[in-house]
Order: C-alpha cells, then structure tokens, then sequence
C-alpha cells in the first residue's frame, strides 16, 4: 500500500531539544570554556519550520567579543538547520560574563 506524503503524519520536535542543539553548537563555536564559566543556556521558540534561537555564554577575556557572537550564531543556525531541518533567521547572543584570563607573555601587574 503507496500512502501519500501529506497523509503519513507529522514528527514534532520540543522547543527543549532545539535548544539543547543550539547550546551545543554554540560550546563548538567556542570551543574550550575559561575555568568557572558556565556552559551555553540556549532558549528557543519553534513556530512551524522556524526557530527563534536565545543563547547565554560567559567568555573568556581579553578575546574578540564580536567574532565570538559572530560564530556562535553562524554555528548555531547552520547546526539547527541541518539537524532538525529548520530555518533558523533569529539567534540573538547575550554575554552574562567576562571571565579574565591571562596572556601569555604579558607583563603582570604594574610596571615601573
């Protein structure tokens, strides 16, 4: 028996799983976390094929605050669309903290 596509049923996927997607693919674009820094908090809002993507990182500083956002939103629409076949328009990054690491080869302190 041949049923059509529009008669098989449907697969729903909770926003809570997108979300554990795009907090995953935001540590990728990180990549090693600083020492006490909290894991990405990714929220999500799913309407139809299109999700509405929240994440929540602490980085490490000095570092490029803009490329880091930049490559957390390219991984985390590209990861979603390939993985759960949504469109992804919106992944707005928000910075809870700055944790400071130190530069190798760098002064410490002050200098005379």
């Amino acid at each position: 028996m041949n049923v059509e596509p529009g008669e098989r049923g449907a697969t729903t996927i909770a926003d809570r799983v997108v979300a554990k997607i795009a907090a995953q693919a935001a540590r990728e674009a990180l990549g090693p976390l600083p020492p006490h820094a909290a894991p990405p908090q990714a929220t999500v809002v799913v309407h139809h094929d299109v999700a509405r993507v929240r994440i929540l990182l602490d980085l490490a500083y000095p570092r490029d605050i803009g490329a880091c956002c930049r490559a957390v939103r390219r991984q985390v629409a590209e990861r979603v669309g390939a993985l759960v076949g949504m469109r992804v328009p919106e992944v707005a990054v928000g910075v809870q903290r700055l944790h400071l690491t130190p530069v190798h080869g760098a002064a410490q302190g002050r200098t005379p």
